[in-house]
C-alpha cells in the first residue's frame, strides 16, 4: 500500500544546509561525521519568552520538516546544526516519522 507523504514537496521553499553527526565518537572523543546535505523544507519559526529572576530572555526555535528520509544510512537523527536564513542552529530533537508499514513518511528536526 502506498501512504500519502504528509509533508509534499511542493510546500518546501526554504534552503538549509544540515550537517548530521552519528552518535558514535571517534578516538578523540569528538562525534564522527556523517553527512553535508544541501536541502529544501518547510520551517515553521516560533519564539518563546522565558522570564528568569534577573531579566528576560527569549528564545528561537524552529521546526525544519522534510518530506521522504534524508538519511537513509542513519537509524535516527540525534545531532548536529543546521544552516537556515544566514544563522547556525544546534539539531536539539531528530525524528523519523514512519508510516504503519515502516518506510519514514518525512523527517523532523526540531532546532535550538
Amino acid at each position: 500500500m502506498k501512504y500519502p507523504c504528509l509533508v509534499p514537496k511542493r510546500l518546501c521553499k526554504t534552503p538549509i544546509h544540515v550537517h548530521l553527526e552519528s552518535e558514535e565518537i571517534t578516538s578523540d572523543g569528538d562525534p564522527e561525521f556523517c553527512a553535508d546535505l544541501d536541502l529544501v523544507c518547510n520551517f515553521q519559526d516560533r519564539a518563546k519568552t522565558i522570564l528568569t529572576a534577573e531579566k528576560k530572555l527569549v528564545q528561537i526555535t524552529g521546526t525544519a520538516l522534510f518530506p521522504g528520509d534524508i538519511a537513509p544510512d542513519l537509524p535516527s537523527l540525534s545531532g548536529g546544526t543546521v544552516t537556515i536564513f544566514g544563522q547556525e542552529r544546534r539539531i536539539e530533537q531528530g525524528c523519523k516519522n514512519r508510516n504503519p508499514d515502516g518506510t519514514v513518511n518525512y523527517c523532523s528536526l526540531e532546532v535550538v
